[in-house]
């Protein structure tokens, strides 16, 4: 098992308001599978994959991380281990604009304990031929997928991605799951993908719906289908 969590809630106080994100979730997600996690938005879905990557904390339960407790983690230990096992794709793609697709990817593995060569992280993505491009010379699909080559050149065991296809059109967004699905196979890597598109939970092993921050569902897929399969 990869993570278990236990009682997660999250309380956020906003002035006089206190906003409930997460109720009450136990979550186990295991090695090398690929989740999609669904919910509308508001539903809790963004802080619970926050709280998973230590980019945050929840305000009571239990995280682990293999053996790691992340729940009561210094700060310090939080930052090692974002650096070194969690890799992080957004919806918008925080490329360096004056770098070019392989300097914003070596901007992770110079950091990196065990990292793959840029070189090796864009040919996986399906990028070997846009390897010198600058940002603005890219589509917004092509940028996407650099800022997945920027996340797995570390070889993260964990890749977490929150609507990775919300700013791209179906066409552009099949492309970039496609490359999630590969490395997913590949590589191994446990993925969690955050989206409110139910179409894309068909990719999935396993199908986690949240609602009102709570866990709604939990389905497993007879038959992963391949992102070419799937239209929106």
């Amino acid at each position: 098992m990869v993570f278990r969590a236990r009682g997660l809630t999250k309380v956020y106080d906003m002035g006089e308001v206190r906003v409930q994100a997460l109720r009450g979730i136990d979550l186990d997600l295991y090695a090398s599978e690929l989740v999609v996690m669904l919910g509308a938005s508001g539903s809790g879905k963004s802080t619970l994959l926050n709280i998973l990557g230590g980019l945050d904390r929840a305000t009571e339960g239990t995280v682990r991380y293999h053996d790691k407790d992340l729940t009561g983690a210094s700060e310090k230990a939080l930052t090692d281990y974002r650096r070194y096992h969690v890799g992080f794709v957004f919806q918008f793609y925080n490329l360096i604009p004056s770098l070019t697709a392989r300097e914003n990817v070596s901007i992770v593995t110079e950091i990196a304990r065990e990292p793959m060569r840029p070189e090796e992280a864009l040919q996986l993505v399906g990028l070997g031929d846009r390897m010198d491009h600058f940002p603005s010379q890219l589509s917004g699909g092509q940028q996407q997928r650099v800022a997945i080559a920027r996340a797995i050149a570390k070889r993260p065991q964990v890749l977490l991605c929150d609507e990775p296809t919300g700013a791209l059109d179906s066409a552009t967004g099949v492309i970039v799951l496609e490359a999630l699905d590969r490395v997913n196979r590949e590589l191994g890597t446990t993925t969690a993908v955050i989206t409110h598109n139910a179409d894309i939970a068909q990719m999935a092993d396993r199908v986690i719906r949240l609602s009102d921050g709570l866990i709604a569902s939990v389905e497993a897929n007879r038959i992963r289908k391949s992102p070419k399969e799937l239209s929106w």
